[in-house]
């Protein structure tokens, strides 16, 4: 599948990769930021997500032999991988298929065990939502508002609200994420890779434990592990200053 992208900058390739329900343009910001540092940056919409086809397949496997393909079309040479979430474990997942691909890796609030299913409401409110009979972003969310509390997960999710000829429609595939929801809270097989990785967690989330740091150590003999204070789950929206700074620290003192 060719992917949707955004391209910045000029340098050593770096392909970021959003969570689930994201797309590519909620990492504009970063992108531009990492694109002055010496880096061609790319964001990508990964398969069912943003402007990237929809298709009755989704599963990390799928999503591997997507990047694969996008690495291998772009020819991107001694290569940074960076994902946050379903991102981050799609990275894992393309070590796994394709060792030797990617030379870096930035894994942002993710392991690579299995996750009890946490998206139950978040898909109540999404189902719940009607899109054949509402006209406005504002009808969404009080809708969505019964189920979810928090206003900046709302936000998120209405930004992939879109005009399709003359009713409103969602830019990821959610008949199809539903369905297929038990594979993306899957594990990645065991590795061990020779790549380097910077796994950065937020402290207030629990995405990341002291546990699967364990685990980190088995799969990736080189890496490094960055705790950044005050974040959630969101690290990189939490926080986008300290963990910009990381990323980048990592990236400078890499020797591939």
């Amino acid at each position: 599948m060719d992917l949707f992208f955004r391209e910045y900058g000029e340098g050593r390739p770096l392909l970021i990769l959003h969570g689930l329900f994201g797309q590519s343009d909620n990492w504009n910001t970063l992108a531009k930021h990492f694109a002055t540092q010496g880096l061609r940056v790319y964001t990508a919409d990964l398969r069912n997500h943003g402007l990237s086809p929809h298709s009755d397949q989704f599963s990390y496997d799928d999503m591997a032999d997507d990047l694969h393909t996008f690495i291998r079309t772009h020819q991107l040479k001694d290569a940074i991988v960076m994902g946050h979430s379903m991102g981050g474990k799609a990275a894992l997942f393309l070590e796994y298929k394709y060792p030797g691909l990617v030379k870096d890796f930035i894994i942002a609030d993710m392991a690579a065990r299995a996750y009890p299913p946490h998206h139950q409401k978040v898909l109540a409110a999404l189902h719940a939502i009607k899109l054949d009979t509402i006209t406005t972003r504002k009808e969404a969310e009080a809708i969505m508002a019964m189920y979810l509390d928090d206003f900046g997960t709302r936000q998120f999710l209405l930004k992939n609200i879109y005009w399709k000829g003359d009713v409103m429609d969602w830019r990821f595939n959610l008949p199809v994420i539903t369905a297929n929801y038990e594979k993306i809270t899957g594990p990645v097989p065991a590795f061990v890779s020779m790549a380097s990785a910077c796994i950065i967690r937020g402290a207030k989330s629990d995405y990341v434990s002291d546990h699967d740091l364990i685990d980190f150590d088995s799969r990736f003999p080189d890496h490094k592990v960055v705790t950044i204070e005050g974040a959630g789950h969101w690290v990189h929206a939490d926080k986008p200053m300290e963990f910009g700074s990381a990323v980048l620290d990592f990236i400078k003192g890499s020797t591939h």
